[in-house]
Order: structure tokens, then sequence, then C-alpha cells
């Protein structure tokens, strides 16, 4: 199926004549504006513009497909201008790619409060990173980066991956084994607790455990829950234990509800970035968001 944005590109590159000046008039990425224009020449099934050094020069069928349709989407964006205008206020959108502990933790409480209407979108995060450098997400909070030329990072806070307990969790004979550095007692001892992991993510216990015993875990959790979230309030006051980011759980720690058991001999950190475009429309907002999150993350 045609989808309505190959046409915008493809009127973007006739009127500016190159990919780039396409790009920058809809505030995406030059391999999106490739990607859109293959894929409507693949539908149409003829070539659209003739490739020279420096111009695109629209071929018979390009500047036929160019009258047909160039007076239907100027109609089009006007009504959509107007009609956004009249139900909006104009308020502006922007797309936010993260995931989902992040958000709950750190943005979701703000939302009633923004002068601007936001999408959440949550995925893995090469595939959120590509949707950045074609233009469909504004933001993305990532520990991640990609080769996208287009995309700036900013990194701004740091999460340290832990083993942590909860409150009712008897964990002396640990501590003892820990302060020997008796890795083969300490690995014997976590293996019979009780563990909690989520459904999607179980990268964090295979890279903890590889990092620090050097090899993969050779058991499963206990208990899949849906995400970290989950395993905070599960643990909270209760027996259990699990690795997970410490931003996860800072009131819990302030109140006792859960400890940190072990950081591990070797470290596990993660620098998280925002990531955006190096042009956006959207500069204001996503400047509100960043200040919301540097806040929240201290």
């Amino acid at each position: 199926m045609v989808n309505l944005e190959w046409f915008r590109t493809f009127k973007a590159i006739y009127e500016t004549g190159t990919l780039t000046g396409a790009a920058d008039t809809l505030y995406v990425s030059q391999p999106g504006v490739s990607l859109h224009l293959s894929s409507l020449e693949t539908y149409v099934g003829y070539k659209l513009f003739d490739r020279t050094a420096r111009k695109m020069v629209a071929t018979e069928k390009g500047k036929m497909l160019y009258n047909y349709i160039s007076e239907s989407l100027l109609k089009m964006e006007e009504a959509e201008r107007i009609f956004h205008k009249s139900t909006e206020a104009g308020k502006p959108t922007i797309s936010i790619g993260l995931c989902f502990e992040t958000f709950q933790f750190t943005l979701e409480s703000y939302l009633p409060t923004l002068p601007f209407n936001v999408i959440i979108k949550f995925g893995e995060y090469p595939e959120m990173l590509a949707d950045l450098d074609n233009g469909i997400l504004d933001l993305v909070i990532t520990p991640q980066k990609s080769e996208h030329k287009n995309i700036q990072y900013k990194a701004f806070s740091k999460e340290k991956i832990v083993l942590v307990a909860g409150a009712k969790t008897p964990v002396t004979e640990f501590n003892k084994l820990s302060k020997k550095n008796d890795l083969e007692g300490m690995q014997a001892w976590l293996k019979q607790q009780t563990w909690y992991g989520t459904a999607g993510d179980m990268e964090h216990l295979i890279r903890f455990w590889y990092m620090n015993f050097g090899k993969r875990p050779d058991f499963k959790p206990n208990y899949i829950v849906p995400n970290m979230c989950s395993i905070v309030r599960c643990i909270s006051k209760g027996k259990g234990i699990a690795i997970i980011p410490d931003f996860l759980f800072k009131h819990e720690l302030e109140s006792g509800d859960i400890r940190v058991l072990w950081e591990g001999i070797n470290i596990m950190e993660n620098t998280l970035h925002f990531a955006m475009r190096k042009k956006t429309m959207y500069a204001a907002q996503i400047e509100r968001i960043q200040e919301i999150f540097e806040q929240e993350m201290l």
C-alpha cells in the first residue's frame, strides 16, 4: 500500500532539487528521504528522477506525477494546518522513544502538565534510533548509540546495574561470603534464592553474572513479571533478589524496603543519552523533556 509520506517526500525533492534539501525541509534524515523515494519508485514501477552529481532532475514520469499530486497535497496540508489549529490550539506534538521503566519512573507523572502533546513509543534501542533518524521519533532516551550521522547525543546520567534484595531477605551468609571474596560460595548461595526477572529483558542478569563470575547464569528466575517496576514492587518489604538499575528503587532504598546486596567486583554501568536529530523544529519541547529527566535522575 502506498504511503502518503512518500508523496510528501517526492514533492520536497522535486521542489528543492536535492535529497539534502528535501531532508532539511521535512526535518528528517537524508537516508530516510532516499528510502521514501526508492519505495515510491518501486510502487509506481518507474524512475521519477535522474540522479546527477549536483541535482535530482525529474523524469517525464516524475513531472507528470508532480503535476497530478501537487495541488492535492497543498490542499491536504492546508486542511491539516487549519484543523490542527482549531482543535489543538496550536499545540505541537513530539514523539519520544524510551524503555517502559524509564518512562514510568521519570516522565509519566509530568504528562498532564506539559503544554504540548506527547506520543510515547517503547521498543528496542536500535529500532528506535532508526525511527529517530527517519523522522518518526523526535527524541530517544538511550544507553546505546548508533552510526546515524544525522543524530546527536547528549549524556545526562549514569545508571548502575546492581544486585538488590527485599528487606526481609536474610543476607548474612552472603555478606560473609562476599567479604571473603568466595565467588563459588556466592554463586551457590545466589542460586538458592528466589529470583525475579522480566520476560522481555534478561540482559542485565546475563551481563552482570558474566562480568563477575566469568560465565552465563545456569538458572532461570522463579518469577517472570511484566517489567522492572513490577520487580521493585514485588520484592519491597518482602523476600527475593534481582539485578536492576539503581535509579528504579531510590525511594525504596531510602525507606529501607530494598537494599543493595552487591555491586559486583566489576561495576556495571550504562550512560544514558538524549538522542535527537541535529535539525529539529521541536527544540523548545525537547529541552523541557530534558529538564524533567535531569531533575528526576540526579
